[in-house]
């Protein structure tokens, strides 16, 4: 099952699919992580509070 690079959580298949590059079966952050967002192809610390 995939799951987080950053954090660890379980994530969908779908939703790896979608949210990583072709041949990564991890995505880097997903929607749990807090601290963490995508921003391109980068990922950055999230400047505000995400709201859930």
């Amino acid at each position: 099952m995939p799951e987080c690079q950053n954090c660890g959580a379980f994530v969908t298949a779908d939703y790896a699919r979608v949210f990583t590059p072709n041949g990564v079966e991890k995505p880097r952050v997903c929607p749990q992580c807090e601290d963490k967002i995508r921003d391109g192809a980068d990922v950055r610390k999230a400047r505000s509070t995400r709201r859930g």
